[in-house]
């Protein structure tokens, strides 16, 4: 099968956006299907307001439906609400294809943190976007619940996995601070809620791993944490493996790939019982969730690695491009919605 997937974020970002479309193309070309991913590379871009790192293409029209017309493709996702996104919904809707839509992250809360919008317009904008697609694709089950109560439909689950080659317990001595260390990985930006672990009075040492534009002032109001930029693939892996507990202080984000890859190191995860955590983490087991995050971090201390390590093993990204390419839509609406079976 030829399958597009037109996302505004791409390399060299890091995020979860980017890791799960990434590993999802991988595993679709290793089982003989021609994956091309529509991105800004090649586009002229200006870079987009709070997020430099994340270029926007420019008038991305004429290009992007060259490339869509000249791959002819079988299916097409839509995993992004920026301009190529856009500017896929339109051609296909113009031209009478059939699409499909990702939501990867819960842009009225973002957009609400940083300006005076408010949210039921936002939500009112994306009821709209993902409106004309055969299925909207969700990371999991709560944040299906959302959308649908918000007036979206045709909302399914495509759920996440984790690579427990590279994540996987390591040594422990890796990291020379004061124990317990509790460590967050991700960006530094007021949605992540960062502070909520800084403020917190919390055992050891903090660990952040990550940068963003929120690094300058959190380092300066909070110079007994530990800042250590961005660190990537087995650095990064060592880096959670060392940890005590994982702390993910996010109220804002749909999933959370950070805490499979902490899971899958064998460290417990420290969390509110929101969104993403609540679809992530087992409790008790795998983690702990509290409005207290302080009482989360002290549960979670306790929790067996082991246990931790076997709950992660059970998030494959072979299941979750099952999913996938099981909710995707024939372009030219002739058939059947795909079958899972042909990923596997």
């Amino acid at each position: 099968m030829r399958i597009a997937i037109v996302t505004d974020a791409w390399r060299p970002q890091v995020n979860g956006v980017v890791t799960t479309l990434g590993r999802t193309a991988g595993i679709l070309e290793a089982r003989g299907h021609e994956v091309t991913i529509v991105n800004p590379a090649g586009y002229r871009t200006l870079p987009c307001p709070s997020y430099p790192e994340i270029r926007l293409a420019l008038r991305p029209g004429r290009r992007l439906v060259e490339t869509l017309e000249s791959g002819a493709p079988d299916a097409i996702h839509i995993a992004t609400e920026g301009p190529l996104g856009m500017a896929a919904r339109r051609h296909c809707l113009g031209q009478g294809l059939r699409f499909t839509t990702s939501y990867h992250t819960q842009f009225p809360q973002y957009l609400s943190k940083r300006l005076p919008v408010p949210e039921v317009w936002s939500y009112a904008w994306l009821r709209r976007f993902h409106g004309r697609a055969e299925r909207t694709l969700v990371p999991t089950e709560h944040q299906r619940l959302d959308l649908v109560e918000h007036g979206f439909g045709n909302v399914v689950i495509w759920s996440r996995g984790v690579d427990t080659a590279l994540f996987r317990p390591l040594g422990r001595d890796f990291l020379d601070l004061p124990r317990p260390i509790c460590i967050y990985v991700g960006r530094v930006a007021v949605e992540k809620n960062l502070v909520a672990m800084l403020e917190a009075e919390l055992p050891g040492s903090k660990l952040i791993v990550g940068d963003g534009p929120d690094l300058g002032k959190l380092k300066t109001r909070f110079p007994e944490a530990h800042f250590i930029g961005y660190r990537f693939g087995k650095e990064l892996a060592r880096h959670l493996a060392a940890a005590d507990v994982f702390v993910f202080p996010s109220r804002t984000d749909t999933f959370g790939l950070v805490m499979l890859e902490a899971m899958a190191c064998g460290t417990p995860v420290a969390a509110y019982p929101v969104t993403g955590p609540i679809d992530v983490v087992t409790e008790g087991v795998s983690g702990c969730l509290d409005e207290d995050l302080a009482a989360a971090v002290e549960r979670a201390l306790a929790l067996s690695r082991e246990d931790c390590r076997n709950a992660a093993l059970e998030r494959t990204w072979d299941k979750a491009t099952a999913e996938f390419m099981s909710h995707l839509a024939r372009a030219d609406g002739g058939g059947a919605l795909f079958d899972a079976a042909l990923v596997t």
